[in-house]
């Protein structure tokens, strides 16, 4: 099983302001429907309430210590067991989304990245973790109307 972040980022690393996206791509959204489209999505909560519906086409996942039940969701109330559920049920990969909580605990063991970068330098409370380049290696880049996708492999060590 293949564990992939993906992810929308300004230049200065940011990811989010007061609980949702500081910008709006269709292009990026389209990008990110047709990636993850059939496979699981976790998110942690914040993520989860800044949509406007659960994520059609895929298994939404969401870790939450205070939301119980989600209509069209699984709920956990950690990463590690929500993994744990993926791992049992043999997906071949899941996709992280956010928010940087979330990040910052997947990726020290995922196994790739999908960054979408804005050229943008936005205000932001939310930031998305350094990429060591000891530890990430990129394998592509694709430039498309003002953002590029960055797909990053962990390194062999």
């Amino acid at each position: 099983m293949r564990i992939i972040i993906i992810a929308a980022v300004a230049n200065n690393n940011v990811i989010g302001l007061n609980g949702n996206i500081p910008w709006h791509s269709s292009d990026d959204m389209k990008l990110f429907k047709e990636t993850t489209s059939g496979y699981p999505v976790i998110m942690g909560r914040k993520t989860y309430q800044s949509l406007t519906k659960i994520l059609p086409d895929r298994i939404n996942i969401i870790i939450s210590n205070s939301l119980k039940q989600v209509t069209g969701a699984l709920v956990f109330c950690s990463l590690r067991s929500a993994i744990n559920y993926c791992i049992q049920k043999k997906y071949e990969k899941i996709f992280i989304a956010g928010g940087g909580e979330i990040y910052s605990q997947s990726i020290s063991f995922a196994d790739e990245l999908i960054i979408s970068k804005f050229d943008l330098d936005n205000e932001g409370d939310i930031f998305f973790p350094k990429i060591e380049a000891a530890i990430w290696q990129l394998k592509n880049k694709i430039d498309f109307n003002g953002f590029s996708v960055y797909n990053y492999l962990r390194k062999l060590i």
